[in-house]
């Protein structure tokens, strides 16, 4: 019987992994993306019900979020149109909202969902500073980190069912594990931490984008020199599922030939 359950477990693993459009490596997918959008739109709308959002006509910062955010996903929207790729922002409808709080700490849901909290604007310091956040935080969202580990989640806690299953049977538990898989929320690094390769691949086309939109990614050491040493002893929450340290900066600056090649193309 042990044997059975372990090669069904490794039969949906398997059958549930499918190559990645952008970053060309295979991820689990146990989840599809609409579903996926169809959750997010729920959960976005019930969190800016929950918090107070800054209204972009009444406030600076709030404006250049949309500014930044408008920008960035125009160019990303174009690049995949023009590659024949359109299926990579498939069912993305942009929506970018900034929330007063102290918290440094930014996120993206599935179909451009973003939200980017006022506590982070004084280390990002600028409107370049801003994109690089923005444009990492939504390569998280493009390379479908959510959904991998989402998957994974539902692999060991939910056993594999499907999304609309878990939904009906154990819906709260869904749900958190949904706002945790987004890095949404208190203390959810500690549970769903991004891998050190999402990490790198929201770092890699992060930068990308944020070039596109025409922002130096040269922006990005500064800002995250500036994030690792926030808060002193005490990292901001934003560090608690974005681990900074000189492994990062290292691979930014091996990143950046290429990324300035978007940044001087945009010009």
């Amino acid at each position: 019987m042990r044997n059975i359950i372990i090669s069904v477990f490794i039969a949906t693993i398997l059958s549930g992994c499918i190559l990645n459009k952008v970053t060309g490596r295979k991820q689990l997918s146990l989840v599809q993306e609409s579903e996926l959008q169809a959750m997010a739109i729920s959960q976005y709308s019930t969190f800016l019900a929950e918090h107070k959002v800054l209204n972009p006509g009444s406030s600076r910062d709030a404006a250049m979020v949309d500014r930044v955010g408008a920008r960035i996903s125009n160019a990303i929207t174009k690049y995949y149109s023009s590659q024949g790729n359109q299926s990579v922002t498939e069912g993305y409808k942009w929506e970018f909202n900034t929330v007063d709080s102290k918290e440094a700490n930014a996120w993206c849901m599935p179909g451009g969902k973003v939200v980017v909290y006022s506590g982070l604007l004084p280390i990002t310091q600028n409107e370049t500073g801003l994109a690089i956040v923005v444009g990492h935080e939504i390569a998280h969202a493009i390379t479908k980190h959510g959904s991998e580990r989402m998957s994974k989640a539902m692999m060991q806690q939910l056993g594999g069912v499907a999304l609309q299953v878990a939904l009906s049977q154990k819906p709260q538990q869904t749900q958190d594990l949904f706002l945790q898989s987004y890095a949404i929320g208190s203390e959810v690094g500690a549970m769903l931490p991004w891998s050190r390769q999402q990490e790198t691949e929201a770092d890699q086309y992060g930068l990308i984008f944020a070039a596109m939109a025409g922002y130096n990614p040269q922006e990005a050491i500064a800002f995250w020199q500036r994030m690792s040493s926030a808060g002193g002893a005490k990292p901001p929450e934003f560090l608690s599922t974005h681990p900074s340290d000189e492994t990062r900066i290292r691979k930014l600056k091996q990143f950046m030939p290429e990324a300035m090649k978007y940044y001087n193309a945009s010009k």
